[in-house]
């Protein structure tokens, strides 16, 4: 089937078949290999991006049912320019082997638009096998003070 998806302020048209997961046609129809892979299962959170500025799980959203304009990390910067969450994990050392570092900031990005309460609940579905949670608390906190929703 063909579908049309707006990646990052691009138009893409793609033909896939039904049951191509949006996280599948990202990487391998289009190269955009910020979301991972991690568990293909939605449970470990390194596949999210943003469909109309919601988090979602790439792995499990089926790429025909996309509507809505399609953000992944990559799409965060502007130029050379970091987003404020991005400039944030650097900040505070947010990441350490950086597998899960794509779909954290992708959450990170959405708890600090929606100004979240609790930051650990809503960042509780990204898993971080290295155990940076502190820094990534500490990250998405320095992000909502300098009002980082761009």
């Amino acid at each position: 089937m063909d579908i049309s998806l707006q990646v990052n302020g691009r138009a893409e048209e793609l033909s896939v078949e039904p049951g191509v997961t949006l996280l599948d046609a990202l990487r391998e129809r289009l190269s955009i290999t910020g979301p991972k892979k991690g568990c293909d299962r939605g449970q470990c959170g390194a596949c999210t991006v943003h469909v109309d500025g919601r988090p979602v799980l790439s792995c499990l959203t089926l790429a025909a049912t996309v509507r809505g304009p399609v953000t992944t990390v990559e799409g965060l910067s502007d130029g050379d320019r970091l987003h404020p969450v991005q400039q944030a994990f650097l900040d505070q050392d947010a990441f350490q082997c950086g597998f899960c570092t794509p779909g954290q900031l992708m959450s990170a990005v959405a708890a600090v638009a929606q100004d979240v309460d609790d930051v650990r609940e809503f960042m509780s579905g990204n898993i971080c096998r290295c155990s940076a949670y502190p820094n990534i608390v500490a990250a998405v906190e320095q992000a909502r003070r300098t009002d980082a929703t761009v």
